[in-house]
C-alpha cells in the first residue's frame, strides 16, 4: 500500500499553463517542471497542448530529466450529441494510445457541450442516454489500452451541477474523478459524495475555492477565465471546500490512487521571478497536506 503524500502530484494549469487565449502569460516547460521535482511531486498531467511534446518517446524523456512519470491527461469528449459518437471515439482512441506509450493509467473525460466549448444548455433523455452509452465505450477503450476513464464534473460542461452529477452516478457505471472545487462550485456536497460514491472514485483533483467568487462564473455572467484571474481558486486550506474531511473519507475507504493538487492560476502580471508566482501557492498547498499527518 502507498502513502498518502508519495500520490500527490500536480498540474500544469497549477503553474497557469492554459491553451484559453488571453488566460496570462506561459511559464517555460523546464521551469514548470523543475519546481514540481524541487516540491518533491513524483508525476503530473499533461497539459494543454505544446506544454509537453507530442511524441510519446519525447514526453517521457523531458519528464525522465526531471525524475517524474505522465498520469495521464484532462481530454474534452462529447458524449451527449449522438452525431460527434465517431469523432469523440476517434479523439479518445488517439489519446488512449499516446497516453499507453508514455505509461499513462488515466484519461480524464470531460464532457464538453461542444468542441468549442459552448454553454451547455438541458439535456434531453435521449441525450443522456447516448451521454451513458458513450462513456461504457469510452471505458472499453481505455481499458484495451491499459488505462481507466475517469469523468471530471467541470464548470460549463454537461456535468457541472449537483443535479448533473447525480444523474449521471445514478445512470451509468463510469468511475469519477472528484474534483473537490468544480463539483463544490456546482453545489456538491463534496464530502457526502464521497461517502457514498468511494467505491467509484478513481482519480482526485485537489482544489480549493472562493466559493464568493463563484457565482458569477455559475451564472454565465463571467468566464472560467475571469474567475481564475480574480482568485476564484485559493491554496488548499484557505478556501471553502472541505479538503480534509473528503481526503480522510477516501483513504478510510482504502482509495490509493492520486490525489493531484489542480489549483487553477493565471499569470497576468509580469513573469514572476525564480522561485516566485504559482510555485508558491503550491508550496502552501503541499504545506497543508503534511498538516494533516496522514500515513
Amino acid at each position: 500500500m502507498k502513502s498518502f503524500y508519495s500520490r500527490i502530484a500536480s498540474a500544469p494549469i497549477s503553474w497557469g499553463i492554459c491553451e484559453v487565449p488571453g488566460w496570462g502569460k506561459m511559464l517555460p516547460t523546464d521551469r514548470v517542471l523543475s519546481e514540481m521535482h524541487n516540491l518533491g511531486l513524483p508525476a503530473t498531467e499533461l497539459g494543454a497542448p505544446g506544454f509537453l511534446p507530442t511524441n510519446p518517446t519525447e514526453i517521457t524523456e523531458k519528464l525522465d530529466q526531471f525524475e517524474m512519470s505522465l498520469i495521464g491527461g484532462f481530454t474534452p469528449v462529447v458524449v451527449h450529441d449522438q452525431n460527434q459518437n465517431n469523432e469523440t471515439l476517434k479523439q479518445v482512441k488517439q489519446t488512449a494510445e499516446l497516453f499507453k506509450k508514455t505509461g499513462a493509467t488515466h484519461l480524464v473525460s470531460s464532457p464538453v457541450y461542444t468542441w468549442n466549448w459552448d454553454n451547455p444548455k438541458p439535456l434531453s433523455n435521449d441525450e443522456y442516454q447516448n451521454m451513458f452509452k458513450m462513456f461504457a465505450e469510452i471505458d472499453k477503450i481505455c481499458a484495451d489500452f491499459g488505462l481507466e476513464n475517469v469523468l471530471h464534473p467541470h464548470l460549463q460542461t454537461t456535468v457541472e451541477t449537483k443535479a448533473d452529477v447525480e444523474r449521471v452516478l445514478d445512470g451509468c457505471d463510469v468511475k469519477w474523478c472528484l474534483d473537490t472545487g468544480h463539483m463544490a462550485i456546482g453545489g456538491v456536497d463534496v464530502v457526502e459524495f464521497a461517502k457514498k460514491a468511494h467505491a467509484r472514485v478513481g482519480h482526485v483533483h485537489l482544489k480549493d475555492v472562493n466559493l464568493s467568487k463563484s457565482k458569477p462564473v455559475l451564472a454565465r455572467q463571467e468566464s472560467i477565465m475571469t474567475g481564475v484571474q480574480k482568485g476564484l481558486f485559493t491554496p488548499l486550506g484557505s478556501g471553502d471546500v472541505p479538503i480534509a474531511e473528503v481526503i480522510k473519507v477516501l483513504e478510510g475507504a482504502g482509495y490509493q490512487g492520486w490525489y493531484v493538487i489542480e489549483q487553477d492560476c493565471a499569470i497576468t502580471g509580469e513573469m514572476p521571478s525564480d522561485g516566485d508566482g504559482p510555485v508558491k501557492m503550491i508550496s502552501k498547498s503541499m504545506e497543508y497536506l503534511k498538516s494533516l499527518q496522514l500515513n
